[in-house]
């Protein structure tokens, strides 16, 4: 993307947390995404914490953006990895659902040529609801994630990368949102459930 396409957020920000990078010969997991993906975290590590050693990268930059194959690089910069459980789509609205594609499809092919005896897993991303008790669906944002997530399906099926669908978790469950993108911690344990059923197999 061009530097005059970049659009960023009025707060940029990422967290990266690696456990297991010595004293261990436990495969190693990174999950990458953003805050949803840091609020299952937590859930996930602990359920999987006697076979994998999980890491996040999460971070509010959209694919597309250069800073995020450079946080890619300093994530990668602390070891292998053997799972890679990737999300990236709830920011970066100002972005077309094209270059969204082109970045998504930037983003897949750097992994797999960084990472290539990784298994890959895409993560599908989740809805937003809105109005009280976030019974309503925001029908704008929805549809934008429903289109994202049909691209990154065809991209990932045309790589041979797994799909874990998360939205289909939470879509139909108003009573699992903490606000209109958020969840609440039965939200994030049902996020996180499906996210350890998927990296164990």
């Amino acid at each position: 993307m061009k530097e005059a396409e970049i659009r960023r957020e009025p707060i940029e920000w990422c967290d990266i947390w690696i456990r297991g990078c010595t004293g261990t010969n436990l495969p190693r997991v990174l999950m990458i995404g953003d805050s949803i993906t840091k609020s299952y975290f937590h859930y996930v590590d602990k359920n999987l914490k006697d076979r994998f050693c999980c890491g996040q990268l999460a971070t509010s930059k959209c694919v597309g953006d250069p800073r995020l194959l450079k946080e890619f690089d300093l994530a990668f910069s602390e070891g292998d990895f053997d799972v890679i459980h990737f999300n990236n789509g709830m920011h970066g609205w100002e972005y077309t659902e094209e270059q969204y594609s082109s970045g998504l499809e930037e983003a897949m092919d750097w992994l797999i040529k960084t990472a290539p005896n990784a298994r890959i897993i895409w993560a599908h991303t989740t809805p937003k609801r809105q109005g009280e008790g976030f019974i309503e669906l925001s029908q704008e944002i929805t549809e934008r994630v429903r289109v994202r997530n049909r691209i990154a399906t065809q991209l990932a099926d045309e790589r041979g990368i797994d799909i874990n669908d998360l939205f289909s978790v939470v879509v139909d469950r108003p009573d699992l949102f903490s606000d209109g993108v958020h969840f609440t911690p039965e939200g994030r344990e049902s996020l996180g459930k499906k996210v350890v059923d998927m990296i164990a197999v």
